[in-house]
């Protein structure tokens, strides 16, 4: 009779890490961004730093699961090439900029980003959102602590209207709120509610979104991301 390492097993399935490839022209950022990665995201493998658009593409580790690119590198390679270069060879792309504009942001969501983030975010919401974009579960200490409701074996995804829908879509895919309100050509008050009303409908039903690392999940979760 063959027995089983139950040990064993846990390791055999616990699932792969997500291949991550970071793209910026400052070394600095890429040595501090690769050692808060292995020593925070142990879900999340960092197989590739580049500081130049030539050195991630030419890369035997190209593509990744996953890429992180800065909006303003200084090579004359748009955005819109590098997103849509990455997307071509199965990569999903997170824009990382100090330039948080909304031009910006359409150029990179177009082209086929997943979500456009500013560099002031913390690594933490940054990681999160890279969770939610590649469907992989949050770390421990970042799991909803409050327990389900008895039984519950299904995600509820609550009912939003038309124009929660859009704003939530909206801003989950990088933009802020007033960027929000412009696209939707309503008042900022109009669009700041909407985004209230999606979060107070997800607490209700056990889904806490208060913040935006975990609007972005939700977003992730129910189809919202693009």
């Amino acid at each position: 009779m063959t027995v089983t390492d139950p040990f064993q097993r846990d390791v055999d399935e616990a699932p792969p890490r997500v291949r991550l490839a970071v793209l910026d022209d400052h070394e600095v950022l890429l040595d501090s961004l690769a050692s808060w990665i292995g020593t925070n995201a142990p879900d999340f493998e960092l197989v590739l730093s580049a500081s130049t658009w030539q050195q991630l593409v030419h890369s035997s580790n190209f593509p990744t699961d996953l890429v992180f690119i800065d909006f303003q590198l200084k090579e004359a390679v748009s955005i819109e090439a590098r997103v849509r270069t990455c997307r071509a060879a199965g990569a999903k792309v997170i824009v990382l900029s100090s330039l948080d504009t909304p031009e910006a942001s359409e150029r990179a969501l177009a082209a086929g980003a997943v979500a456009f983030l500013s560099k002031t975010l913390p690594m933490r919401e940054v990681m999160e959102a890279a969770r939610a974009a590649m469907g992989v579960a949050p770390e421990p200490d970042q799991r909803d602590w409050r327990p389900r409701p008895t039984g519950a074996t299904t995600r509820v995804r609550p009912k939003l209207s038309a124009g929660e829908a859009e704003a939530f879509t909206l801003y989950a895919s990088g933009l802020s709120t007033p960027e929000v309100a412009e696209r939707m050509n309503v008042q900022y008050e109009t669009a700041k509610t909407y985004l209230r009303r999606v979060r107070e409908k997800y607490s209700k039903v056990d889904r806490p979104a208060s913040k935006k690392a975990e609007l972005i999940r939700r977003a992730a979760e129910d189809g919202f991301l693009r």
